[in-house]
């Protein structure tokens, strides 16, 4: 492991000069910093965290809430918590993981304990019940998600709303005029989970807009559960060509389905789906797809919240924009007799 000593050796500093540099402090001249933080770079040093705890009588560590619930899909949250833990050691800090759906207590539990410096909150809800505990804190805190007001608050997350019309406007272009949406199991609509909730906004204003027939219905996931969501669809609106899935379990169904009832994916019905790009990718039909930014949106939130702990950053909504990947489940609307 290498030591602070090298690092000052490698740079031609002090050691109590890169210290300083670490921990701001003192006021070190820019071009000493530049080599400072350079050697750190080139020798790949991690300050020690406990010794960082004691020097700022701080914890040195990031409470991530992420509660595991069973009509989430659970790679993908775990996929985001990664990236969080990637960027928070990469800046000297450990993770503290809250994987229970304890809500405004697990919140108490943190800032009235030091067990953290700092909190990084997933599973946003429109309302949350965890937000008026976290605008009554001093403890910094960002969202992996976002609420319906966000004053007061950091927050980081794929423009949703934006998703759900580059989503539309993609069938549109193909000549699509009934688009049927497989969405999200209930439960999680019920809960107004902000990701599901803007997504569907997203949708329904922009085939507004462009005047198109839209069909949301959510499915729990699963073969039997997808197979009754695409019965009831096609049963409701037999002219429906164009799919747009934002349910990862209903992914794989979906497209066995269609095969079974013979109807060809692109020729017959095409299917795009909000989904990490892996899921799209390895589906039977390569689907066109928006990809979920999981690791982008964890190293963003850490960035966030490490310029909160140093005293730089003030609240600040950050919304990734969305990239449609064209692949082989989308195409021209069929031509109807």
């Amino acid at each position: 492991m290498v030591t602070l000593a090298e690092v000052a050796q490698h740079a031609g500093v002090s050691s109590s000069t890169v210290s300083y540099v670490l921990s701001g402090k003192r006021s070190i001249s820019t071009t000493t910093r530049q080599r400072v933080e350079e050697s750190i770079r080139k020798l790949g040093y991690h300050p020690n965290a406990g010794a960082r705890a004691l020097a700022s009588s701080r914890s040195n560590i990031i409470a991530l809430m992420v509660p595991l619930r069973t009509d989430m899909y659970v790679p993908v949250m775990m996929e985001i918590a990664v990236a969080v833990a990637a960027g928070a050691r990469a800046h000297g800090y450990d993770i503290l993981l809250l994987t229970g759906e304890e809500g405004p207590d697990a919140v108490r539990r943190v800032t009235g304990s030091g067990l953290a410096d700092a909190m990084i909150l997933m599973d946003v809800e429109l309302d949350d019940e965890r937000l008026p505990l976290l605008r009554g804190t001093q403890q910094p805190s960002v969202l992996i998600g976002l609420p319906a007001d966000t004053e007061g608050l950091t927050c980081v997350d794929l423009d949703f709303r934006a998703t759900g019309a580059l989503c539309v406007e993609h069938l549109a272009e193909l000549g699509h005029r009934d688009i049927a949406v497989v969405g999200e199991a209930p439960a999680v609509y019920e809960r107004h989970t902000g990701f599901a909730e803007r997504t569907l906004d997203g949708l329904r204003t922009r085939a507004r807009e462009l005047g198109l027939r839209l069909l949301h219905r959510p499915c729990e996931g699963g073969y039997d559960a997808t197979a009754a969501t695409l019965a009831r669809v096609f049963d409701e609106r037999p002219e429906t060509s164009g799919f747009v899935v934002q349910n990862e379990s209903a992914l794989e169904p979906l497209l066995a389905l269609l095969r079974q009832q013979g109807r060809a994916v692109p020729e017959d019905v095409s299917v795009v789906a909000v989904c990490p790009e892996q899921v799209a990718t390895q589906a039977s039909v390569r689907v066109t797809s928006v990809a979920v930014p999981a690791q982008e949106m964890g190293r963003r939130a850490v960035e966030q919240l490490v310029g909160k702990l140093d005293g730089l950053g003030g609240d600040e909504v950050v919304l990734l924009a969305p990239e449609l990947t064209v692949r082989a489940s989308s195409g021209p609307a069929p031509v109807r007799p």
